[in-house]
C-alpha cells in the first residue's frame, strides 16, 4: 500500500465517546460557540448523530438567509472556465489540472492561452448569458518552467500576473463578463495590481496541516505555495486589500479531523478580522487518473455532509457555503440540508478543468434538485450580493460599472434581464483633479471650526473587526500589557552608555534595548551622549526649511487605524483639491520664500495612477524652481498598481514629470506584527523597503520616519532603526530621520481602546537619542516634530540628539485632524526661537540639506508673518506677534 493509499482519510480515534458526541451536539443545538475539540468530534458524526448535526446547521443557515433578505434561496454563478495556463511551479499529488510543457506541445498548445483563445471562450459564454469568467492557472509557472518565462517575454509581459491583468481588462471591455481570478498565491502588491480589473478573487486554503506539506510522500510535499502559513497570509492580504475573496477546504487528502477543525477555525479568524471572505467552498477529494493519488479512495459523502454542517456552525449564519455540484453525485438534497447556500460556478460552455472527468449538471437539473429540497435556485454574480451592496472600498470604481450593469440593484444578485456586453475599462469619467470638491478649506478651518466629528461614520466596519483586532493585539501590545517596562539594572545602562559614548556603532541589540528603556539619571546621561554625538556629526546649527504641505485629498478607504485624516467621499470633512488649487498653493508658497512643497494625499478610489504625474507636472509648470517632495511609498504602490507599471517604471515616470524626492512616510513601524494592528490595508514592511530602495537607486532621495507610541514596544523601535541603518548603508539615499510621536486623540485605534495615548516624554527623549546613536554615522540628520511636540517639546529633543526642526509647513492637516494642538504653521522667527530655547544657532536649508539661495532667503524673511490669506496665520502656542 502506498503512502497516498494509506493517508487519504482523516486519522485519529475512529469514534469519539458517546458522551463527547452528545455534549457537542447539545452545545450546537443551544447555539453555544464550539471549540476546536468539539468541532473535531462533530466532524465524526454519522447516522442519527449526523442527522441531528445537519438539522442544527440547516437552521443556522436559514436564519442567515432570512437576515440577508433571501430566505429559501440557493445561488449559483453562470460562468465559463478559462484555464489561462496549466503550468505551475507546484507538484500537488492529486492534481490533474497541471501539466508539463512537453505535453502541451504534443497537444498543440502554448505555455499560455493566447488572447484570441481566451476571448473566444468568453464570447461564447456571453452569448449564452454567462456573467462570470473564472480565470484559473498554476502558481508562478515562470519560476519553474523556462517555456513560461519565454512566452511572457515574447508577448511583452513582466510576469504571469501582468498577463492575468491584461486578459481581465480585455474580457471586461470586449465581452462584459466579470473576471473572477484564481491565480494562486498572491502578494499584497499583486492584490493592488489585480483589484482594479476584477470584482472578486479566490484561492483554496485546502488545509492548515503542515504535516501534509513538509513530510515526504504527503500530497503537498514539494509545493512551495501550499505551505499553510503562506496561504493564510494570502487570505489576510486579500482582507487588508478589501478584495471579496473565495476560499475553502479540500477534504479527504490525509488530514486528521483535528487538522480539519483547525483549518475551519483559521478561516473563521480571518473572516472575522476583515469581513472579506465572501464564500467558503467545502470540496471533497475525488481521485483522478495519472496522479500520484490515483489509487486513494474518494472522500465519503457522509464526511462531506458532516464537514459542511460543522463549517456552517463555525462560520455562522451570515457565511456563504458552497459545495461543487459536479462532485457530489446525487447528494444534492443532503448538502442543502447540511447548510450550503450556493452551488458555485456552473458552465454551459466549458468543462471543469480541475475535475474534467466530472461534468457540470445542467442548470435546469440543478434547479429541480434544489426545488426538491425546498429551495429556489437564483443566479448571482462572481461577487456576492453583500459586496455588491457594500460598494466602496470592496469594488474598485473601474469595475463598478461592469458589476452594476449585471446586478439587480435591489438584491445584489444577477439581474435576469441584464444584457451581457462589453463596457470600457477606464479611469472615472471626471478627471480626478479637474474640479475641487468638499471642504477644501480644511487646512485653514481645522484650527478654527475644527473637525465635524471625532470619527468617520463607518468607524465600526471600515477598519476591520475591532474585537478580533483586540484579541490579536492582546499579547504584549495593548495599553494594559505595556503598563510597566521591564526592569533594567544600573549596570546594564552604565555598560551600554560607555559603549555609546565610545563608538555607537558597537552597541549590541541588548545594550540598545537597555538604553531604550532608560529613565531618570540614565536617560539624562543617554541624551547627553546623543547630544555629544550630534555635535561631532553635524555641529551646533539647527536647520529648518521654508516649505508648504499640500494634502490634495483626504478621501481614503485604506483603513489605517491610526489615521484620523482619512474620510469617505460623502463625509462632511472630505475634500479633494483641483490641479489648479494645488498649483495655486505651490505658487503662493514660492511667493513667500518656500524652497519645497511636500505633497501627499489619501488613496482616493477614483484616483488614476497617472494623477500623481499630473500633480507634479502642474506644480513644476507653475513654479519651475520649487522642489517637489511628494508621494509616500503607499501612494507610489497605488500609482504603480493602477497604471500596471512596475514600481521602478512608475517612479521613473514620476521623476520625469517633476518629482524630486519622496517622503519616507507610511513606514509607521517596519514590523508587520505591529503594522497589521495599526492598519488594515497599508503596504507591508517589505514593500515599503522595496519602494524606498528603488527610489534611491533612481536618484530620488527620501526622508525616513518612525511613528511610535501606540501598540509598539522598544524592541520594535530597535528593529525599525536597524532596518533604516541597513538601507542607508546600502543606498545612501536617506536625507534625514524624522521622529513622529503618535497623536492619539482622534485616532481610531485609540478610540477603540487598543492603543495607548501616545508616547511619554521619556519615550520621546529615548527614541530621539537612540535614533542619533543607532543611525550614526549613516543618517546624520535627526528631525523632531514641532507639530506633534510643540515648542518646549521640540527644544527638549534638540537637547537629546536632534538637529533639525523640519519646515514651516504653512498648512498641516494630518496631525491636526488627529488632535494635535500645536497649530499648522511656524514662521522663521518661531523656528529660530525653538533653536534659541535649546541654546543653539539656526539656519535655513533646502530639502537635501544644502544652502538656500540668497533670493529665497530674502523672500522668506521679507514675507515672514505676512502670508497670503489662503494660508493659516492663526496665533499658535509660543509664537510672537507677526503683525
Amino acid at each position: 500500500m502506498t503512502d497516498h493509499q494509506a493517508s487519504h482519510a482523516p486519522t485519529g480515534p475512529s469514534r469519539p465517546t458517546g458522551n463527547a458526541m452528545r455534549r457537542a451536539l447539545r452545545r450546537a443545538r443551544d447555539g453555544v460557540a464550539l471549540d476546536a475539540g468539539e468541532a473535531a468530534v462533530l466532524l465524526r458524526a454519522r447516522g442519527e448523530d449526523l442527522a441531528d448535526l445537519v438539522a442544527t446547521a440547516g437552521r443556522v443557515r436559514d436564519a442567515g438567509l432570512a437576515e440577508a433578505g433571501r430566505p429559501g434561496i440557493v445561488t449559483y454563478s453562470k460562468s465559463v472556465f478559462i484555464p489561462l495556463t496549466r503550468l505551475c511551479r507546484d507538484k500537488c499529488h492529486y492534481c490533474t489540472f497541471v501539466t508539463v510543457p512537453g505535453r502541451l506541445r504534443r497537444d498543440g498548445h502554448q505555455a499560455f492561452m493566447s488572447p484570441d483563445e481566451v476571448l473566444e471562450i468568453a464570447r461564447k459564454g456571453a452569448a449564452l448569458g454567462c456573467k462570470e469568467a473564472l480565470i484559473t492557472l498554476g502558481d508562478k509557472p515562470e519560476d519553474r518552467w523556462p517555456e513560461a518565462r519565454e512566452w511572457l517575454d515574447a508577448h511583452g509581459y513582466d510576469d504571469t500576473i501582468a498577463y492575468v491583468r491584461a486578459m481581465a481588462i480585455r474580457i471586461l471591455e470586449e465581452t462584459g463578463l466579470l473576471p473572477h481570478l484564481n491565480p494562486g498565491v498572491l502578494s499584497w502588491t499583486d492584490f493592488q495590481r489585480l483589484k482594479p480589473v476584477a470584482p472578486s478573487m479566490g484561492m483554496m486554503l485546502e488545509t492548515t496541516s503542515r504535516r501534509l506539506w513538509e513530510e515526504p510522500g504527503q500530497p503537498h510535499y514539494g509545493s512551495p505555495d501550499k505551505e499553510p502559513a503562506v496561504r493564510l497570509r494570502v487570505l489576510e492580504d486579500a482582507g487588508r486589500s478589501s478584495v471579496p475573496f473565495t476560499s475553502g477546504l479540500l477534504i479527504g487528502i490525509g488530514e486528521t479531523y483535528e487538522e480539519r477543525a483547525d483549518s475551519l477555525f483559521a478561516l473563521r479568524r480571518i473572516a472575522r478580522a476583515y469581513h472579506g471572505v465572501q464564500e467558503l467552498i467545502i470540496q471533497n477529494f475525488r481521485a483522478k487518473p495519472d496522479t500520484a493519488m490515483r489509487a486513494a479512495p474518494d472522500a465519503e459523502i457522509d464526511d462531506l455532509v458532516a464537514t459542511v454542517a460543522v463549517a456552517r456552525l463555525i462560520m455562522g449564519p451570515s457565511a456563504c457555503l458552497q459545495a461543487p455540484p459536479n462532485l457530489v453525485d446525487s447528494a444534492y438534497e443532503r448538502l442543502i440540508a447540511a447548510g450550503i447556500d450556493d452551488w458555485g460556478g456552473v458552465s454551459p460552455v466549458t468543462v471543469d478543468h480541475v475535475n474534467p472527468e466530472r461534468p457540470w449538471p445542467a442548470i435546469e437539473e440543478l434547479a429541480r434538485r434544489s426545488a426538491a429540497a425546498g429551495f429556489e435556485l437564483r443566479e448571482r454574480l462572481c461577487v456576492y450580493p453583500e459586496f455588491v451592496r457594500r460598494g466602496e472600498p470592496w469594488l474598485d470604481p473601474r469595475v463598478l460599472p461592469h458589476v452594476r450593469a449585471l446586478a439587480d440593484p435591489d438584491t445584489g444578485l444577477a439581474n435576469p434581464a441584464a444584457v451581457v456586453r462589453g463596457l470600457p475599462w477606464q479611469e472615472p469619467d471626471e478627471s480626478f483633479t479637474a474640479l475641487a470638491a468638499g471642504r477644501t478649506d480644511l487646512h485653514r478651518t481645522i484650527d478654527t471650526t475644527g473637525r465635524t466629528a471625532d470619527r468617520r461614520e463607518d468607524f465600526d466596519h471600515v477598519y476591520g473587526d475591532w474585537d478580533a483586532l483586540r484579541e490579536a493585539a492582546a499579547p504584549g501590545m495593548t495599553p494594559d500589557a505595556l503598563a510597566s517596562a521591564p526592569e533594567r539594572i544600573d549596570a546594564d545602562a552604565r555598560e551600554a552608555l560607555a559603549v555609546a559614548a565610545d563608538d555607537p556603532t558597537r552597541l549590541t541589540d541588548a545594550q540598545a534595548l537597555a538604553l531604550l528603556h532608560a529613565d531618570g539619571p540614565a536617560l539624562d546621561a543617554l541624551c547627553s551622549v546623543a547630544d555629544d554625538v550630534r555635535k561631532s556629526a553635524v555641529g551646533d546649527e539647527v536647520t529648518y526649511l521654508v516649505t508648504r504641505n499640500i494634502n490634495f485629498t483626504n478621501v481614503c478607504y485604506t483603513g489605517c487605524r491610526f489615521c484620523a485624516f482619512a474620510q469617505r467621499r460623502t463625509d462632511a470633512d472630505a475634500y479633494t483639491l483641483s490641479l489648479d488649487q494645488v498649483a495655486d498653493r505651490a505658487a503662493q508658497a514660492w511667493d513667500v520664500g518656500a524652497v519645497e512643497v511636500c505633497m501627499q494625499g489619501g488613496i482616493h478610489p477614483d484616483l488614476p495612477g497617472t494623477a500623481y504625474f499630473d500633480i507634479a507636472r502642474a506644480v513644476k509648470e507653475r513654479v519651475p524652481g520649487i522642489h517637489v517632495h511628494a508621494f509616500s511609498p503607499m501612494e507610489v504602490v497605488n500609482g504603480a498598481s493602477r497604471t500596471g507599471l512596475s514600481i521602478r517604471e512608475w517612479l521613473t515616470a514620476a521623476k520625469e514629470a517633476g518629482l524630486d524626492s519622496i517622503p519616507g512616510t507610511a513606514a509607521e513601524i517596519l514590523d508587520d506584527e505591529v503594522r497589521w494592528v495599526l492598519t488594515k490595508g497599508k503596504l507591508p514592511a517589505a514593500t515599503w523597503i522595496e519602494v524606498i530602495t528603488t527610489a534611491h537607486e533612481l536618484g530620488l532621495r527620501s526622508s525616513s520616519t518612525m511613528m511610535y507610541g501606540h501598540v509598539d514596544q522598544p524592541r520594535h523601535w530597535l528593529g525599525h532603526l536597524r532596518t533604516l541603518a541597513r538601507i542607508q548603508q546600502q543606498t545612501g539615499g536617506f536625507t534625514e530621520f524624522v521622529t513622529l510621536p503618535f497623536v492619539h486623540t482622534n485616532a481610531p485605534v485609540y478610540l477603540a481602546g487598543i492603543a495607548r495615548p501616545g508616547p511619554t516624554i521619556r519615550d520621546n527623549r529615548a527614541v530621539t537619542a537612540m535614533a542619533r546613536l543607532l543611525l550614526h554615522p549613516y543618517i546624520p540628520n535627526i528631525q523632531t516634530s514641532w507639530v506633534k511636540l510643540g515648542t518646549e517639546g521640540a527644544a527638549e529633543m534638540l537637547r537629546s540628539g536632534a538637529n533639525d526642526l523640519g519646515g514651516t509647513l504653512m498648512e498641516e492637516t494630518i496631525s491636526r485632524m488627529a488632535g494635535s494642538s500645536y497649530g499648522s504653521y511656524r514662521s522663521i522667527r518661531d523656528l529660530a526661537a525653538i533653536a534659541d530655547a535649546a541654546g543653539r544657532p539656526s539656519r535655513l536649508r533646502t530639502t537635501l540639506y544644502g544652502e538656500v539661495p540668497e533670493e529665497r532667503q530674502r523672500a522668506a524673511k521679507a514675507s515672514d508673518g505676512h502670508l497670503p490669506e489662503l494660508l493659516p496665520v492663526l496665533p499658535v502656542e509660543g509664537a510672537g506677534d507677526r503683525a
